[in-house]
């Protein structure tokens, strides 16, 4: 796929018989985190995401430019759609089949930058149920309602950016491969409420983390280079 171009994903085409987002959340909110987040891998693998999801975005860093999903990995329809927060092997899992990577804390702090459409963290009152979908499709609901107050100017597709923690990676993980990295959650003015944080175990997800996709490959002065490439590379 040539970079510069719209970045669409290559997914099945959307059916009718999709589960529409809150269909699918009452579906999954008895299971357990396993079953749940096999039932979201199953679904995005499927096609059963917003049309506008499948879009990436371009973000530059430098000289450096990124694709980027839109929004969080969700699924469902255009119009009722769900943000699924997902522990971090599921996320790698998604992040692989569709052959993207978790972005970098510099990538999620372009990404808020270069984001038209910035929404204020609505932080809850932390609890013991704060890992389950009863928990997750409320404040879902409620920054559901933070995007849509914006749709008359800024539709479906553009580049949104503070409503979630990113799940990241990070050279901390190599010594830490049992924990999560989170890092954002931006506040309007800029700050992000979450630093990079390893304190969660890898089964952790928290109703604020999201899951941002980054295509594998990116250009680096004009040319198009691997993401893992330039990780990799030190002077970088």
């Amino acid at each position: 796929m040539r970079l510069g171009a719209p970045v669409e994903l290559a997914l099945p085409v959307w059916v009718a018989e999709a589960l529409s987002g809150t269909e699918f959340s009452q579906r999954v909110a008895g299971l357990t985190r396993e079953a749940r987040e096999a039932a979201v891998v199953a679904e995005v693998k499927s096609g059963k995401v917003p049309g506008w999801w499948r879009r990436f975005v371009d973000v530059t860093l430098g000289d450096a430019v990124i694709a980027v999903s839109p929004d969080y990995v969700g699924m469902a329809t255009d119009d009722d759609y769900w943000l699924a927060p997902l522990t971090p092997g599921t996320a790698q899992a998604i992040a692989d089949e569709l052959g993207c990577v978790l972005p970098t804390r510099k990538m999620v702090e372009a990404i808020w930058r270069a984001a038209p459409v910035k929404l204020a963290p609505a932080p809850i009152v932390p609890g013991k149920a704060m890992t389950t979908v009863p928990v997750f499709s409320p404040h879902h609901t409620t920054v559901r309602a933070q995007r849509e107050e914006a749709l008359a100017v800024y539709p479906f597709g553009t580049l949104v950016a503070g409503r979630k923690k990113d799940g990241v990676i990070t050279p901390r993980l190599e010594t830490a491969a049992d924990r999560v990295a989170i890092h954002g959650w931006h506040r309007l003015e800029g700050t992000a409420i979450q630093p990079l944080y390893l304190g969660h175990a890898a089964t952790w997800a928290g109703y604020s983390h999201g899951v941002r996709l980054v295509r594998s490959a990116m250009r680096v002065g004009g040319r198009a280079t691997p993401v893992e490439a330039v990780l990799a590379d030190p002077v970088r």
